[in-house]
């Protein structure tokens, strides 16, 4: 229990307010008093008596006595400390003194977004990290549209353009910034300077730049071309459970057909869509999932969902542009 002035004279006053000071105060005063009262009574019988022969009489001056109060409260401020100290309150829920520390140790804890998709955004490269609401909705923007035929910068400005309402002017000239800037490729991107700012305390300007950044580099993380030189892509997507890794491959000897593989890091579904056509599989463990839809020739575009109910009820949804 700590001793400093403080501390004490707090223990005092929870002290002072309960009942068992009354004894204690009688008890001081009947001790410390008994030397005041004896004084002044001897004081009294010396004014209303004579002088004894050859003895001086003792009187006190009016001054004197602020001296004797202020000694008595000292005197009886000392020893309610001492009565504290020997015998400290409790609080209701003690039976004994007890030492508390000074704190309390308690295990580390990770936070993990409250959507499972959202780690992807450590993958991205951004110079400063987006905070989880904006990036969540950033990438609910991004998988509404990511089938969208619109051109890229239009493309883009339709998935920020609800951060920045009114501001459609600023947010078409950024993106044709952010297009036409070295940043287009993976390996600029890796000089951007970092900022030492959040996202909040950034300039309108500067937050429009970011999230257009964040939003393309989505757009790209969730498109799966595939060419006549390119017929296999993959990719992999960063959950609060793992990586999720996805090949998909053209494959058109034999039997012509689109077959996607993915690497799941908990139970889950793909499935594969085109033109009211769909091919699902499910898996009960983590593992490899194949699923693939046979075609005479490829349509313009397939989406792919990936659902984990462990993670999130919504499903991530790529799409699959072939050009072969």
């Amino acid at each position: 229990m700590n001793s400093d002035s403080e501390s004490l004279q707090s223990q005092c006053l929870g002290w002072l307010l309960t009942d068992d000071v009354k004894n204690t105060y009688q008890s001081v005063e009947c001790q410390e008093n008994d030397g005041v009262k004896n004084l002044h009574n001897e004081a009294t019988a010396s004014k209303s008596s004579e002088p004894k022969l050859g003895g001086t009489p003792q009187t006190f001056q009016l001054g004197e006595i602020p001296t004797v109060l202020d000694r008595f409260q000292s005197v009886l401020k000392h020893r309610l400390q001492i009565q504290a100290q020997d015998h400290p309150p409790l609080f209701p829920w003690e039976t004994q003194l007890i030492d508390y520390p000074d704190f309390v140790e308690e295990p580390s804890m990770t936070l993990v977004p409250a959507w499972g998709w959202m780690v992807q955004q450590s993958k991205l490269k951004l110079p400063c990290p987006l905070p989880e609401r904006v990036f969540q909705q950033l990438l609910e923007q991004c998988q509404a549209l990511v089938t969208s035929s619109v051109p890229l910068g239009a493309k883009l400005v339709q998935v920020v353009e609800n951060f920045f309402p009114n501001e459609s002017q600023a947010l078409n000239d950024i993106a044709g910034l952010v297009l036409r800037s070295a940043y287009r490729s993976a390996s600029t991107l890796e000089v951007i300077p970092n900022i030492q700012s959040d996202y909040s305390d950034l300039q309108p300007r500067q937050q429009m730049a970011l999230s257009l950044m964040a939003a393309k580099q989505l757009l790209e993380n969730l498109t799966l071309p595939l060419s006549a030189t390119s017929p296999v892509v993959e990719r992999q997507w960063l959950t609060t459970v793992g990586n999720l890794n996805i090949r998909v491959e053209y494959q058109s000897v034999g039997i012509t057909k689109l077959l996607v593989q993915a690497e799941l890091p908990v139970k889950g579904t793909l499935t594969l869509r085109t033109s009211g056509t769909l091919a699902m599989a499910t898996s009960s463990t983590p593992g490899y999932l194949n699923v693939e839809l046979g075609c005479e020739q490829l349509n313009p575009i397939y989406t792919l969902e990936v659902e984990f109910p462990e993670i999130d009820e919504q499903p991530l949804l790529f799409v699959i542009n072939p050009t072969v």
